[in-house]
């Protein structure tokens, strides 16, 4: 494996619990490269915590489509960085954080000196366009910062960030022909006409801001920007790639490639020159808004009314200390640190801060509104983290997580399908992934007490999102208690996700006393047994006339009813009744049997070629982890008698998926959620089933660890006798009392106080109770 940056070489002086010394400043154990190389998702550049600006550096140039059909490579690009490249094209503002399909890159920026080249040329031949060659050993990349050389123009680029404004510094050398390019036609899953216009003032000689507006994964999204320069430029100008624009209009009069302060088009790139001693430095920034440039200019004016690089990393940095500061761990050792508090960062990038100093945002119906007493946010890729992620935030960061239920629900009240969102994405839905998450999400604040706001009508958004029958098979669900598969591709994981959904809102109704709504949802939440097939003991495709699909192969994901994942790892998902799926498959005995299978088996790499975001690293035997629907299943051994296997199984992926090298995890981390699954199972607990009030025991990784809860108190883990052999939990004490249960609830937690683990090498079989 290779070594990870010189940024974070390790010195003596850091935490060694075993020797008991400590360094205070846990940002030193944050690696932006940990990810999954193999499919791009990690994006190693400056951002602070739910930033709007996440600044990074892209390495190629890969296109959506190739010969008129899609390009597989491109998804290698999700995040725009691949560590084997062997060139960078620029930075860019905006990235995804480990996600399954991609946008964003918007803006990329590029320094060069020398002759001026506008097109970015290629990894081959670099010296063919504005791309350098650069090497990881001229690389760094921390919290809120990055830093490279680029080698071809000797030019070292830095970046750093405020909430909503790049902040670039790049040292020169001595040249008559330095430029700044910006490229206002690079874009992550780019292609020729995703482009819809681009519209650019200079303002003056040191100032330009603009617009550009995309079609792609979100179907109508505007990005407006500033763009401020810490020196005049001598010049600038405008080249202009659309092809076949018939009409030019009278604009035609003047020559707008050069020195021409107002520029619209769909394909632009720009430059600004300038002169540069040796080692000057030319500072940037760059602000974004949803709304419009003179809100960009005002956030930036806001957030960095200076041009002191070093003091914006810092604050950023000291946002991250903060927000890593709120669990504070003692670990076996340091790639322990790393993999922990990496994990933390990974949590804290998405969904990110969706609105301007102001208050102001562009809404899903393409007005401006004002965010009255919330934060609101984007970018919720809920399929993922509803799972977990959400219920973190809900422990260590209620308020945050408060306010993005409020985005979710001002999303519903802008909604021309009034329903809630299912992937949230810059004032648009992307409508990607089955099930209405939102919805659990929703719940899992109110049940536990962080919901700020009318739980009245978050419950009438959760049943009308539940009862629009237009969408994904609703309908159908609704009539006949499950989704034929010959009405829709992934029938069966749509009928299991919205039962589970239906569950969340039962839970919600009951407590709001809506003994009618409590009844129609508790019943909904029950359709899973509907997809269940006794005489083969799996979940299996329905037809509309009632049968079971004949063909089915319960290996195989593609085509069989299911979206990222097969039968195998599916037929366990009902996470709301676990107790009655295990009886339905033959009981604890038998079912146990199963799960020890699920782990052992092999799946061939034919069963999971077609699909993109999983490879062979990110399973053990039969068992996904690099795709969440499997995320919650190593602990159901508990409902079998056998918790003892739930604390194996955790603590051997733990190991087997999470490593603190550029290829370190194994699948994608989803805007945070295989962080948190981390997060979680190394603190000896999960929330199986969100919208409940209870986490399940597992085997926690840390030696201790000490919560920071936002209401002030702090809720301690002790691992007694910890060790890499000592994986079986031998007694759990709650505050002193012995704990005969295989759960927390999240009252015991917001409550303060310290759950003890005492481990042991050997499993501990005798007086478990469930």
């Amino acid at each position: 494996m290779k070594k990870l940056l010189t940024a974070f070489v390790l010195f003596s002086s850091l935490y060694t619990y075993g020797q008991g010394k400590q360094n205070q400043s846990l940002i030193q154990y944050v690696k932006p490269i940990i990810g999954t190389q193999k499919m791009g998702h990690t994006f190693p550049g400056a951002t602070v915590p739910f930033g709007a600006v996440q600044l990074s550096p892209d390495t190629d140039t890969i296109p959506y489509e190739k010969d008129g059909k899609y390009n597989k490579d491109v998804y290698r690009y999700c995040a725009g960085y691949q560590y084997d490249d062997p060139t960078i094209v620029g930075f860019s503002h905006t990235h995804f954080s480990g996600t399954g399909h991609s946008d964003l890159g918007d803006f990329l920026i590029m320094p060069s000196a020398g002759k001026l080249q506008l097109n970015p040329g290629t990894a081959d031949h670099p010296e063919n366009g504005y791309r350098s060659a650069f090497s990881h050993k001229n690389e760094v990349a921390e919290a809120n910062y990055y830093k490279v050389k680029l080698d071809d123009q000797q030019i070292l680029a830095e970046l750093t960030t405020s909430t909503r404004t790049g902040f670039h510094q790049y040292t020169f050398p001595a040249s008559d022909e330095a430029h700044i390019i910006l490229d206002l036609m690079a874009g992550i899953y780019n292609y020729e006409d995703k482009v819809v216009w681009t519209h650019v003032r200079v303002e003056n000689d040191s100032l330009v801001t603009g617009y550009r507006q995309t079609n792609g994964w979100a179907k109508n999204r505007t990005v407006y920007f500033a763009m401020s320069f810490s020196k005049p430029f001598k010049e600038y100008g405008t080249k202009d790639y659309s092809k076949g624009q018939v009409y030019k209009g009278f604009w035609r009069k003047f020559d707008q490639s050069k020195n021409f302060p107002e520029i619209a088009g769909k394909q632009l790139r720009m430059y600004f020159n300038f002169n540069t001693t040796d080692k000057e430095k030319i500072k940037i920034k760059f602000a974004l808004s949803p709304v419009s440039t003179k809100n960009a200019l005002e956030n930036m004016q806001a957030e960095i009314p200076h041009w002191d690089f070093n003091k914006v990393k810092e604050e950023g940095q000291q946002q991250w200390e903060k927000e890593l500061s709120k669990i504070k761990i003692k670990a076996a050792g340091t790639e322990e640190m790393i993999n922990f508090y990496t994990a933390m960062y990974h949590a804290a990038i998405m969904p990110t801060v969706y609105m301007d100093v102001n208050g102001e945002y562009k809404g899903l119906d393409q007005n401006v509104h004002q965010a009255e007493g919330f934060v609101n946010y984007t970018s919720f890729s809920l399929w993922d983290t509803y799972r977990a992620f959400h219920p973190y935030l809900n422990i260590v960061n209620p308020s945050r997580n408060a306010d993005m239920v409020q985005s979710m629900l001002a999303h519903y009240d802008q909604s021309a399908q009034k329903m809630l969102p299912i992937w949230s994405h810059y004032a648009n839905d992307n409508w990607c992934m089955s099930g209405y998450h939102s919805v659990s999400v929703i719940a899992d604040a109110i049940i536990k007490g962080t919901f700020k706001g009318d739980a009245a009508k978050a419950l009438e958004a959760c049943v009308t999102t539940a009862r629009t029958r237009s969408y994904e098979g609703i309908g159908y669900y609704i009539d006949m208690g499950y989704i034929p598969q010959d009405k829709n591709g992934t029938s069966v994981s749509s009928t299991l996700e919205y039962a589970y959904d239906d569950w969340c809102i039962a839970q919600v109704a009951n407590k709001l006393k809506r003994t009618d709504l409590y009844n129609e949802f508790i019943k909904r939440a029950e359709n899973w047994k509907n997809v269940y097939d006794p005489s083969i003991g799996y979940m299996r495709p329905r037809m509309t006339d009632g049968t079971f699909r004949k063909e089915f192969d319960v290996l195989k994901t593609d085509g069989q009813g299911f979206i990222e994942g097969n039968t195998w790892n599916y037929s366990l998902y009902v996470p709301q009744d676990p107790d009655k799926m295990i009886e339905m498959m033959g009981g604890k005995k038998k079912f146990a049997v199963h799960l020890d299978s699920l782990f052992s088996m092999h799946l061939p790499d034919e069963f999971f070629a077609e699909t993109e975001d999983i490879t062979r690293e990110g399973i053990i035997g039969n068992y996904v982890h690099g795709n969440e629907p499997s995320h919650h299943v190593a602990y159901l051994y508990n409902r079998t008698g056998q918790p003892w296997k739930t604390q194996e199984k955790v603590r051997m992926i733990l190991k087997k998926q999470y490593h603190t090298g550029p290829d370190g995890l194994g699948g994608n981390d989803d805007c945070g959620q295989m962080s948190a699954w981390y997060i979680f199972s190394s603190l000896g607990f999960y929330p199986v089933a969100p919208a409940s009030d209870q986490y399940w025991l597992g085997s926690p990784a840390v030696y201790s660890a000490s919560i920071q809860l936002e209401n002030g108190k702090i809720f301690k883990v002790e691992a007694k006798n910890q060790s890499d052999k000592n994986v079986y939990v031998q007694k759990v004490t709650l505050n002193g009392s012995l704990l005969d249960r295989l759960y927390i609830s999240h009252h015991e937690i917001t409550e303060g106080g310290t759950l003890v683990y005492t481990m042991g090498p050997k499993p501990k079989v005798e007086g478990t109770k469930l």
